[in-house]
């Protein structure tokens, strides 16, 4: 146990150490010093084999610039409604260049504050009278002086206008927000997640892996199982339909949505799921998941 212990200490170590010295590195050389320390194996671009892995070369030799505007949550939703219509697209109250511009008083009871270039900086109110504002907006400005792209050299973030984005508050009939969580292959929809109690604050997020017949598949991935059963949502087939249009000509990319009561409604795309930095139990779903990534020519 010690042993262990003391391992665990000088791997959080020099994770701190990469990350304080991270604009000094090399795109390459933090990722191949990172990524051992996450997944617990070397990276190998030569010749990458698992999905991990492959989405560490995905960042490096796949830069197409309008993946950059696909992940930027106001300009992705222009971009995802000229491929399948606006009625997906959930409804924008308000975009602000800071938070000082945020009017608090003219935003509905319930609603959900973004940014909209990283990943974790979002507020959720279901209740305006209590919300903590001076919490709020200091999660903002923090999250509006973070590029995100250094965390992890996720590049399509490197240059996102950081903006904050007022959007209406969703809740599906179990008065939370599953999301639904496909992994696509150059517009083929093959697996999918289901994330829930993602705001609970007594409960870790779930996490429940399926194939597109929505089989559960017996592996772990960040966060443990659901433990009630989890049901296929009403907008499963439609999901896959659309997961697929919008993920055609893209080698891998996660499309995500919301379904409420049966009407479904369009997240995010996400092109480096986990960042490719936290392992699979058991590890062979991380090659299975490999198989379907086909690299393209290097675009850089």
């Amino acid at each position: 146990m010690k042993v262990k212990n003391t391992r665990t200490f000088f791997c959080k170590l020099k994770r701190y150490l990469i990350y304080k010295f991270a604009k000094c590195m090399s795109d390459r050389h933090y990722l191949e010093t990172l990524f051992p320390l996450s997944v617990g194996y070397e990276l190998d671009l030569e010749n990458p084999q698992t999905y991990n892995e492959k989405l560490q070369w995905l960042k490096l030799y796949d830069r197409r610039p309008e993946y950059t505007k696909m992940v930027d949550k106001i300009e992705a939703k222009d971009y995802v409604s000229g491929i399948i219509g606006v009625e997906y697209i959930i409804p924008t109250i308000a975009v602000y260049n800071s938070p000082e511009e945020i009017d608090f008083e003219k935003l509905p009871e319930k609603f959900v504050l973004k940014c909209t270039h990283d990943s974790g900086g979002i507020v959720v109110c279901k209740d305006k009278s209590h919300l903590n504002k001076k919490e709020t907006l200091n999660k903002l400005s923090k999250g509006l002086q973070r590029n995100y792209y250094y965390q992890n050299r996720e590049w399509p973030y490197k240059n996102v206008v950081p903006r904050i984005i007022a959007e209406q508050y969703m809740e599906d009939e179990d008065g939370e927000l599953k999301d639904y969580k496909f992994f696509c292959f150059n517009g083929e929809p093959k697996y999918m997640f289901i994330a829930s109690d993602r705001f609970n604050p007594n409960e870790e997020t779930k996490f429940d892996f399926f194939d597109m017949a929505f089989n559960h598949l017996p592996f772990i991935n960040g966060h443990p199982n659901a433990t009630k059963k989890v049901v296929k949502p009403k907008g499963f087939e439609e999901m896959k339909i659309i997961a697929g249009k919008l993920s055609k000509g893209i080698p891998q990319v996660r499309v995500d949505f919301y379904d409420i009561n049966g009407k479904v409604y369009f997240g995010e795309m996400t092109f480096f799921h986990w960042s490719g930095l936290v392992p699979f139990e058991p590890v062979e779903w991380d090659r299975l998941f490999g198989e379907s990534i086909i690299l393209p020519s290097k675009h850089k």
